[in-house]
């Protein structure tokens, strides 16, 4: 394993299993560095059952902004066996652990009763801190009067190790209690007192036995250097980004990993005016979505790939209806079919330009940061409604689940596009729906409105919306519902199109989309030679000879896609007509990491063109069945482990 590390950022994780509570301690730890000033890049890996199985939770801690992480880990929190050494009690055992990626001088907190780890660490000159979270936690439950209850209370033992890990690391308590608190209502003050205990506790006892170690220290920054800043994730951007644009009605039907935009717009629809409804399955929530726009309102929908299988006829129905959209979020995730529930993946670009039966007008683009999957999704509301089509908006579970500090998201500028509608006042003769205008844009009218009466089919249809199957008909709507993505191309901001960074001279470019862009800028600044970075955001209709005129004049390029296909790369190709040098490509269901990247462009500077990117090196792909093979001889040869200690389903992988 490759463990260089970035030298401005401090790779803090914590791993156990789904149900200990890694979630809330992460995430808790992010808002009190972020309120002390500093910048936080959080992402989250966990399995799609609901209890037991491995998950971990990376904190990239910076002065400056981390937009990415990378494989090598500072310090390490352990609240279980599996999270140092792998899951070796499984048949067929799936990850080594963590600790073989802690950095030398990093440091391990682990729960004492796991036993002695010096002979079980890879390296000798990592900081090993045994700690005896139980015996901690009861001298917390004591002090709240509750005598010899550690046992009933041992969930909370991932709030000693919180509060331990900070302690090590010398951060300020009054950060840690300050947001502890925040997280509880009044009429919950007691609990709130329990996890400020406990994590107290955990600190004073990291301060007494580990603090001296470690080299690196986290100090809050001065009050007149902290900036006015908050911890978002990519689902809570869109859901905001909804509501400021004035979405009214969200449909859903619950699945990983788009489910959290809906659950968190229904924390707040009583503030706004917005319906959401969860759906008896997908179908029925595009239709209700495409029949909501057609009536004039606002509407959206959010799924995953398995969802959005069920929605191209819904889509098809929009477009020929010119419904004014619906939005559509399309959070990809690991397939084919259920695939790997709730990793990530880049593969359903193919999927998303070409669901639905025959030739219809959609936008498709891809945001590749929280700020742009705020901007983006506001800015879909206005092209939906201008342009009278359905809007494909591309996210990932990286980006829906990632959380990072930002400021504000700027609101001031932010304007409200309804399109073209039927004005009854200036009507001239009969209202048609469906006017064959010359932009191909008719005015909109909506149910009730005296005069704007139309008829909506998903059949072909003439002016008024009746049905039509006449030669010149046909030809004269295809031209007019087609002739709106050029009219598109042309009027939306190149910004939302594509964004090129770096010097014309740079020898390399790296083409990509989505949410390689953070890796890839943080990469950019690593290595050895200039590299310029391009983009893509809007994928259909695609800015081809934008691209075209870049990548004509670049040296060499490089196309990153977290797909085994090279989706991106095709497309490219099939747009413009030039191929790339090199692709490079993960499909492991994890994010790609700074030092993957960094790999990756080594192996291209030596001609390499397929490049297979995984646990933070280049590798081949043959490597998989002997790699099965070698975790089931290490189990084979470890002394027996113990099984995780929240219960794990009969039957997964015992």
């Amino acid at each position: 394993m490759s463990v260089k590390n970035h030298k401005d950022f401090f790779s803090w994780v914590i791993g156990g299993p789904q149900g200990s509570g890694i979630n809330l301690s992460a995430e808790l730890f992010a808002k009190a560095l972020s309120r002390a000033g500093l910048k936080v890049f959080a992402n989250i890996e966990y399995h799609s059952n609901i209890k037991g199985k491995h998950s971990d939770y990376r904190l990239t801690i910076g002065q400056t902004q981390p937009r990415s992480h990378d494989d090598p880990i500072d310090f390490l929190v352990a609240l279980d066996e599996e999270t140092l050494c792998g899951d070796l009690y499984h048949q067929y055992p799936t990850h080594r652990g963590l600790s073989g990626w802690v950095v030398e001088g990093g440091g391990i907190l682990y729960d004492s009763a796991i036993g002695n780890m010096e002979d079980r660490v890879e390296k000798r000159n990592i900081h090993l801190f045994p700690m005896p979270y139980l015996d901690v936690l009861e001298e917390a439950l004591r002090e709240l009067g509750k005598v010899n209850q550690a046992q009933a209370y041992k969930i909370m033992k991932n709030v000693v190790a919180f509060g331990a890990s900070a302690g090590a690391v010398d951060f300020d308590f009054s950060f840690l209690e300050e947001v502890i608190r925040g997280g509880f209502p009044e009429r919950k003050k007691h609990l709130a007192d329990m996890n400020v205990v406990a994590a107290r506790k955990g600190y004073e006892y990291a301060r007494r036995e580990f603090a001296k170690t470690l080299n690196r220290k986290f100090h809050p920054l001065p009050k007149e250097k902290r900036q006015r800043q908050m911890v978002i994730s990519g689902t809570q951007a869109v859901a905001i980004a909804k509501l400021r644009a004035g979405c009214a009605l969200q449909t859903y039907y619950p699945i990983s990993p788009a489910t959290d935009e809906s659950a968190y717009l229904e924390k707040h629809q009583r503030s706004y005016p917005l319906v959401i409804v969860q759906t008896e399955d997908e179908v029925s929530a595009v239709d209700m979505a495409s029949a909501a726009a057609l009536g004039g309102v606002r509407a959206s929908t959010s799924t995953s790939g398995p969802g959005f299988a069920l929605m191209p006829e819904g889509i098809g129905f929009a477009s020929i209806t010119e419904a004014g959209g619906p939005v559509l979020c399309l959070y990809q995730r690991s397939g084919p079919s259920t695939g790997i529930p709730t990793r990530t993946e880049q593969a359903d670009l193919r999927f998303a330009l070409h669901a639905g039966q025959g030739d219809f007008p959609k936008l498709v683009l891809a945001a590749g940061d929280i700020q742009e999957c705020f901007e983006m999704t506001f800015e879909a509301f206005n092209w939906a409604d201008r342009y009278q089509m359905p809007v494909l908006l591309l996210f990932d579970k990286h980006l829906a689940s990632q959380m990072v500090t930002l400021p504000p998201f700027p609101v001031h500028g932010l304007r409200v596009d309804r399109g073209r509608w039927f004005d009854p006042s200036r009507k001239n003769g009969p209202y048609l729906r469906y006017a064959l205008t010359e932009d191909g844009i008719s005015p909109r009218s909506r149910p009730g409105l005296a005069g704007g009466q139309f008829w909506a089919t998903s059949d072909e249809h003439n002016e008024t919306g009746h049905i039509s199957e006449g030669v010149a008909n046909r030809i004269a709507m295809m031209a007019k519902r087609m002739g709106k993505e050029p009219k598109a191309l042309s009027e939306i901001a190149v910004k939302y199109q594509y964004e090129l960074w770096g010097p014309e001279s740079a020898e390399w470019t790296w083409v990509f989309w989505g949410s390689s862009k953070g890796v890839l800028q943080d990469a950019a600044g690593l290595v050895s030679k200039k590299v310029r970075l391009l983009q893509i955001k809007l994928l259909h209709p695609f800015p081809r000879e934008a691209v075209r005129k870049i990548l004509s004049r670049s040296k060499k390029t490089i196309c990153f896609d977290q797909n085994y296909s090279s989706q991106l790369a095709g497309l490219v190709r099939e747009k413009t007509g030039l191929s790339m040098d090199s692709h490079v490509v993960k499909y492991d269901g994890r994010p790609i990491s700074r030092s993957e990247v960094l790999a990756a462009q080594a192996a291209a500077q030596r001609g390499t063109e397929r490049i297979v990117v995984s646990e933070g090196r280049v590798r081949r792909e043959e490597e998989g069945i002997r790699e099965v093979r070698d975790l089931v001889r290490l189990r084979e040869n470890s002394r027996r482990m113990q099984p995780t200690p929240v219960p794990i389903p009969p039957g997964y992988n015992q």
